[in-house]
């Protein structure tokens, strides 16, 4: 066996005992979260530059969380305009499974995440850094997450001229946006949407302020479409 052969295949096998001797794990090829709530708001409340600046935004959290690698959405949905059909958020994050930053997998897929099995609660729907968002009955409550959605995922449809999409994330004075309740938890009088993740209740306005009243801090679902 030629001497350089011999040399190689002994690094290897020295290589291979130090790992295993170490306990050190080989880095993966990328961070396997597929799911997280935003750690902040872009700046401007419910106006988020409508879907695509939302999804800029999602994918830039993910990126410096070091899962850039995939393609995020957030779960946002839109009325119809200008001539634009409506978008369910259910129809553009993906068929799954999610987990989240830990490895917990909160949903298998579309079907699972909008139905009771779903692991959605405070303390699987972490940040993209891991971090639990405060809820009801922390002092700074921030359970409100922007969804413009009902229970399903489908666009929350209100009375004529009623808004619940901040005009379709474009708004931050006037207008309401539907928002969920990431902790289950709260004062609706409804119990079945004061439990509900995506489909709670509207806020009293779409400015950070207007959101901050109501429990929000302009947080949003954000998930790996691939």
């Amino acid at each position: 066996m030629p001497r350089r052969f011999v040399l190689s295949a002994c690094t290897a096998v020295a290589a291979a005992v130090l790992v295993a001797a170490c306990g050190v794990t080989p880095p993966s090829s990328g961070n396997a979260m597929g799911f997280f709530i935003t750690s902040d708001n872009p700046g401007k409340g419910g106006d988020l530059g409508g879907l695509a600046g939302a999804d800029r935004f999602c994918q830039s959290l993910a990126t410096s969380a070091g899962a850039g690698h995939k393609t995020w959405r957030a779960y946002l949905s839109t009325a119809a305009l200008n001539g634009q059909p409506a978008v369910n958020a259910r129809d553009r994050i993906g068929s799954g499974p999610w987990a989240n930053a830990k490895g917990v997998v909160v949903a298998t897929s579309v079907a699972d995440l909008h139905s009771a099995n779903a692991k959605l609660g405070k303390d699987t729907s972490l940040t993209e850094k891991g971090e639990v968002v405060s809820g009801f009955g922390d002092p700074v409550n921030r359970h409100d997450i922007l969804t413009g959605s009902r229970a399903d995922g489908t666009l929350a449809v209100a009375e004529p001229g009623k808004d619940t999409t901040c005009g379709n994330w474009t708004r931050s004075e006037g207008g309401s946006a539907m928002v969920g309740h990431h902790d289950h938890k709260g004062t609706n009088p409804d119990p079945v949407a004061n439990a509900s993740w995506n489909a709670s209740h509207g806020t009293r306005g779409c400015s950070l302020d207007q959101l901050k009243m109501s429990g929000s801090a302009g947080l949003m679902y954000c998930f790996a479409a691939n």
